[in-house]
């Protein structure tokens, strides 16, 4: 079992930054793909971005290509997403998401979810 804590939403304007963190429980963090997702009102759970367990490799939703970046420290247990140039339509829950032994989660299919933190952009 693995057990995932976001942290580091809020309330800020139209162009600023946020960073985002998610801490994980557990001795195999190393072994998951990790990665993020966020829920706007009234809309789907979308994919935002995610990192491969084992190469580092990135995906990241057309939306946020080129403003967000994520990175992982597997010996803190924790994966960030830092957010750049942040516009309204970012406003939303975003969701701390891992799955084992794999490369991208970009297909929505995960084995843990965080709690989700919130994030509200004003224009």
């Amino acid at each position: 079992q693995v057990q995932l804590v976001e942290s580091g939403g809020g309330l800020v304007q139209a162009g600023d930054s946020l960073r985002l963190s998610c801490a994980a429980s557990g001795r195999t963090f190393s072994n998951y793909a990790m990665g993020w997702f966020r829920q706007a009102p009234g809309k789907e759970r979308e994919f935002v971005a995610s990192i491969s367990w084992s190469d580092g490799r990135r995906y990241y939703a057309d939306s946020v290509k080129g403003r967000f970046s994520l990175s992982r420290d597997n010996a803190k247990n924790s994966v960030y997403l830092q957010m750049n140039s942040l516009k309204p339509e970012d406003t939303a829950v975003y969701f701390c998401a891992a799955k084992k032994y794999s490369y991208s989660l970009a297909s929505g299919t995960v084995d843990f979810w965080g709690q989700g933190t919130q994030v509200t952009v004003s224009s």
